[in-house]
């Protein structure tokens, strides 16, 4: 245990041999286990990944707060990655990781704007590891899209039980759902359910696991989590375990606790049904801390979003047993979410397909406490940024990294073994260093900036979904969009005295008027007919278009949910259709009229769809919702 200690301060490790003591007597998992020469093949997969939890947000890495023993166990008996590094945010660490390519590559530099869907021709390790003969599930948060061809089902995952868009009650979710007892998509279908969302999505994983163990079917279950990104709620009884925290933290850390019960009892019942020896079981999360950095943040610069350290890093443990992964061997060589799906392959014995080239590597060697890494590339460089913007900039948020050494944003330079706080710029003192990472990167960057101009659109008149539901999350404009159902509620990017105030909304002017600024890109397979029907409200909600919505309830946690807003008065007159910047028709608004639906010939190819309401005083507001059909 000495290179694991070495890695903690005394406190922490004072933390870890009462963590280790605990492991001693733990009779759901065995901490002594003998490697085993040669591990079954296709051995199952369980990853867990939480969303918004940083480094420091965990018991074993030394938070003195938050209450983890579940994962702080598997910690004891498992590899973990030191040095492991994401995306700054949700969507672009999700296409690395599913995908073995840089954000970038893949089209997802974004959390919305149309810069979240993962591009057709990219594909997953759910398509790989289901070539290979595994089930594959995918339960929680997706984020990579919502319509065809970017949903999970669409990439190669033969279970899907998922919320819509990034997170509960958020624009593409279904309607005023709030972390407790809503409704999700399996696959394909709503279906109501009851209880805490990460409840809910991990017991479906566990329900997913029992039938694959009973099938005696090797199995892939992919849960990633909505929690414990805001809003900031979570069952009372986890509130109640950090009564003497702020509000902020007492949810944030709340919800983290009941991750940290799901993960033992997903570990539990693995044990319980005789295949925890064969099945690599993996827990990380997607980027930096979004709340627990005033806690605790491991002495890292930044937290979520930023290009800094604390934006980035974060931890990865990986046990199976049957590979002999069952004692706290540490790596801290610099890793990245793009050496995943090589990892997974390699591990699975799954070859690559013939064209399909990874940006990452297998990091068996650094997991496996046998082999040897004497042959690693320790000077190899990666690359982590936050772009956050419709069109990439060069250099916006980047760091790039080799070893120790940061180059932030072209003009920094740290050494995080001297210098983990990042707190000294030592670009001045090691010129020759800098020049050789940032050519990297003027490579890097050329070879990745001819395809920022292939946009990802949403396909129209496709068999396999012949009815598409478009949200304002997903709108293509330089300005945020409306992502979540608070904005829906409040009338995001209505009105003179909203017009180019708040939180993104930057609507363009002219003569004075708002005027709706973004488009959903779309691609047309058939040519045709198609019903495009505007709404101001969701097809869930069925409400007048003109009216207002009372407020929902409210749920546990310290954030207001964002269906206890009410939903004000959009005084719309007209609803017009536009494409590719032309208006093609426009019907009156009636007082109970839900929706207003144009029936227009769309010609194959590519097209900017952007039907507006227009109000009496003539200002324009994007229609926060349209469905689509292609009509016989």
């Amino acid at each position: 245990m000495k290179r694991y200690v070495l890695k903690h301060s005394v406190g922490q490790c004072t933390r870890l041999l009462a963590i280790a003591a605990f492991s001693l007597i733990a009779t759901a998992f065995t901490f002594g286990q003998v490697a085993k020469a040669q591990p079954a093949s296709k051995p199952n997969i369980v990853l867990v990944i939480t969303d918004d939890q940083g480094y420091g947000d965990l018991g074993f890495t030394g938070n003195p707060v938050i209450k983890t023993p579940h994962i702080d166990h598997l910690a004891t008996e498992s590899s973990q990655l030191t040095d492991y590094h994401v995306a700054p945010t949700c969507s672009p660490t999700r296409s690395a990781l599913l995908t073995g390519h840089w954000t970038d590559r893949t089209g997802v530099w974004h959390t919305v704007n149309g810069r979240s869907m993962l591009r057709e021709n990219e594909v997953t390790i759910g398509q790989l590891l289901k070539d290979h003969g595994y089930a594959t599930g995918m339960f929680g948060k997706w984020h990579l899209g919502d319509n065809y061809p970017y949903r999970p089902e669409d990439r190669g995952f033969t279970e899907v039980y998922r919320h819509g868009g990034g997170g509960v009650g958020q624009t593409p979710d279904l309607w005023d759902n709030a972390y407790f007892d809503g409704s999700y998509f399996h696959n394909g279908e709503v279906v109501p359910a009851k209880g805490f969302c990460t409840d809910v999505f991990f017991g479906q994983a566990q329900r997913f696991i029992r039938e694959q163990a009973a099938a005696k079917k090797p199995f892939f279950a992919y849960i990633a989590l909505n929690a414990p990104h805001g809003p900031l709620h979570a069952p009372q009884k986890y509130l109640d375990l950090y009564a003497d925290q702020t509000p902020a933290i007492a949810s944030f850390f709340g919800m983290i606790t009941n991750i940290d019960d799901n993960v033992g009892a997903t570990r539990a019942l693995l044990g319980e049904l005789g295949i925890a020896e064969n099945t690599l079981f993996i827990f990380t999360t997607d980027n930096g801390t979004a709340s627990g950095a005033n806690v605790f943040n491991a002495g890292m610069r930044g937290k979520k979003g930023s290009e800094y350290e604390g934006g980035h890093r974060v931890p990865l443990l990986a046990h199976w047993p049957a590979a002999g992964w069952t004692k706290p061997h540490v790596s801290d060589t610099l890793t990245h979410a793009v050496d995943i799906v090589p990892t997974f392959l390699d591990i699975a014995g799954a070859s690559t397909p013939a064209g399909l080239k990874f940006d990452g590597r297998s990091i068996r060697p650094l997991l496996d406490p046998a082999a040897d890494a004497s042959s690693w590339p320790h000077e190899r460089m990666l690359v982590t940024d936050s772009q956050r913007v419709r069109d990439p900039i060069k250099w916006k948020q980047t760091a790039v990294m080799s070893g120790a050494w940061r180059l932030v944003n072209g003009k920094e330079l740290y050494n995080i073994k001297t210098d983990p706080g990042q707190q000294q710029n030592t670009i001045a003192d090691h010129p020759e260093r800098a020049a050789k990472m940032r050519a990297f990167y003027d490579a890097w960057w050329a070879e990745l900036e001819p395809t920022f101009a292939q946009t990802t659109e949403i396909y129209l008149g496709h068999p396999d979904h012949p009815v598409v539901s478009l949200t304002g999350h997903d709108w293509i404009q330089k300005a945020l969009p409306p992502w979540n159902q608070q904005h829906i509620r409040v009338g995001y990017g209505y009105g003179p005295a909203r017009a180019g105030r708040g939180r993104g909304n930057r609507a363009r002017r002219d003569a004075g008027k708002s005027v709706h600024a973004g488009h959903w890109a779309v691609k047309v397979l058939t040519a045709g007919r198609y019903e495009i029907s505007v709404r101001r409200w969701p097809l869930e909600a069925n409400h007048p278009i003109t009216a207002s919505l009372p407020p929902g309830t409210n749920v546990p946690g310290a954030s207001v949910a964002f269906r206890a807003r009410p939903g004000v008065t959009i005084p719309a007159s007209a609803a017009t259709l536009r494409i590719d910047g032309k208006d093609i028709a426009s019907k009156p608004v009636g007082a109970t009229d839900s929706a207003i639906a144009f029936t227009t010939t769309l010609a194959t190819g590519s097209h900017e769809l952007a039907p507006v309401f227009v109000t009496e005083d003539g200002h324009e507001v994007g229609a926060y919702y349209a469905i689509v059909k292609k009509l016989p």
